[in-house]
């Protein structure tokens, strides 16, 4: 089922009995995020919100319902995206990219933009006033106050736009750019825009600025549920996030040209913030942000947006999110991600039989990956592949173990690596870049990062003891003690 609005995403939501409606006035400065924290602290991640009568900072009711948790289950991740499970669409791609792969890594690394390629569903262009431009608000008329902009944490620096789809354009390849980037509002008509040095939104602020050229930049708020999410997919530079969720949706994203600037946004939005930045005024202090971490990141310097023209529904619903202690709802997304991009990870690591990022580890801190072991030292060798990948370089812990170890089970891959390691002899230091949020490094975003090799060992990595086999009872007992078992009062097994 393809889902074309944020709306259609919310009933289908409801439909499934995933939803709870609050009727009760509830303001957007702090009670919203504490209602939402407890829930999606629940086990499964807890239901979906409709908060259909939010209180902005004045007192008054807002014009605007509220979604939040739209994404926090793994029912919702996949019915987000049409699909079964996640791992359909993981297997999506693995079919796509069922060819004859050339010989040699660069050969394997071309074939990644083969999404492009093969895509059947570029964005198709609408003429104006699409749904996203039925109300527009310029110049004077232009008040972010009236938005129901959560503010999240007692000590962020202000209210945050924090499930954008923030959306740019390759100065030299006009390459369109979405990413999902944290947006703070600074005042009625002006908000900054954090987005952190590796990204491709900041690359492109760059480019412009080095020019002396003012950036065009649109902040779309609640699409189809395939674009929100690929806006915080890791995808190429190359690969434009509209043509990745047509793709993911077996649909083309209807986009239609801003207002005010050379940009397309989704023409299905709830809202978009249409606006430029000028590379001539002074950056401006953004933060601080109670962020995925669980930890507040410090205030730093960014860019500031103009906001030129506010486009939105005849009747829109505001989505957000919020981050924090884990498990929250981005771990969701987060999820989506790692079973997604399973297959083009193995591209480059064929030996990769799975991987995961337990919530715990905020995505970048812990990694487990099991592998088809083949030869001694081979997770030394996965070790260092996946810290040249992407996104992957900024893993701080990564676990590596045999294949037959459910990595999706954090219980049982610590069980397994904490039995297997001989910690001098097992792990492996390195240095390189780290994750912007990491507080805990020894310098801004630059690090060390640890690698534990969790196999069997073998007696060319020095090791001569007998390895024990693992404990396991005999099929024979297992299918007597099945046919037993519900005789014996002991509930399900």
């Amino acid at each position: 089922m393809s889902l074309d609005t944020l709306q259609e995403f919310i009933a289908a939501i409801d439909a499934a009995g995933e939803l709870v409606r609050i009727t009760q006035p509830v303001s957007i400065h702090l009670e919203l995020c504490e209602i939402a924290d407890r829930v999606m602290k629940q086990p499964g991640g807890g239901p979906a919100l409709l908060f259909e009568h939010p209180l902005l900072r004045n007192g008054a009711r807002s014009e605007y319902p509220v979604a939040i948790n739209l994404f926090g289950s793994m029912s919702r991740m996949a019915l987000s995206l049409g699909a079964s499970d996640l791992d359909a669409v993981g297997a999506r791609i693995t079919k796509l990219l069922d060819l004859k792969v050339p010989e040699g890594l660069m050969g394997k690394l071309s074939l990644l933009p083969r999404l492009l390629e093969v895509s059947k569903f570029p964005p198709r262009m609408v003429g104006c006033p699409a749904p996203c431009q039925e109300i527009v608000w310029r110049g004077s008329e232009i008040n972010l106050d009236r938005l129901p902009i959560i503010t999240c944490w007692p000590d962020d620096g202000g209210p945050y736009v924090t499930l954008p789809m923030v959306i740019s354009k390759d100065p030299v390849r006009g390459i369109r750019n979405v990413g999902m980037y944290r947006v703070q509002q600074l005042g009625p008509q002006h908000v900054a825009m954090h987005w952190q040095r590796h990204k491709s939104g900041a690359e492109h602020w760059r480019t412009m600025a080095e020019r002396g050229e003012k950036m065009p930049v649109c902040i779309a708020i609640g699409a189809d549920p395939a674009s929100v999410y690929s806006g915080s997919a890791p995808l190429p530079p190359t690969v434009d996030e509209f043509i990745f969720a047509g793709f993911l949706r077996s649909k083309p994203v209807k986009l239609v040209k801003a207002l005010t600037c050379d940009l397309e946004v989704p023409a299905e939005a709830e809202f978009v913030l249409e606006g430029y930045i000028d590379p001539a005024e002074a950056l401006v202090t953004e933060g601080p942000f109670g962020d995925h971490t669980g930890f507040y990141s410090e205030a730093d310097l960014y860019p500031r947006v103009h906001i030129t023209a506010v486009t939105m529904r005849k009747n829109p619903v505001y989505a957000t999110t919020i981050v924090g202690r884990p498990p929250m709802e981005d771990f969701y997304l987060g999820h989506a991600t790692e079973r997604i991009f399973l297959p083009l990870l193995k591209l480059t690591t064929p030996e990769i039989v799975d991987y995961h990022m337990p919530a715990e580890g905020i995505f970048h801190n812990l990694v487990f990956v099991s592998i088809r072991k083949q030869y001694p030292g081979q997770a030394f060798k996965v070790m260092n592949a996946l810290w040249g990948q992407g996104l992957m370089s900024l893993a701080k812990v990564l676990v590596i173990v045999d294949d037959w170890v459910n990595v999706r089970n954090p219980q049982e891959a610590w069980w397994v690596a904490l039995n297997n390691l001989d910690p001098e002899r097992d792990a492996r230091f390195t240095m390189g870049p780290v994750d912007v949020l990491d507080h805990s490094s020894r310098s801004f975003t630059y690090g060390s990062k640890m690698g534990l090799d969790a196999t069997k060992k073998w007696p060319e990595e020095g090791f001569t003891r007998n390895w024990p086999p693992l404990i396991e009872m005999d099929q024979v007992t297992k299918a007597r003690v099945d046919e037993l078992w519900p005789t014996l009062g002991l509930g399900k097994r």
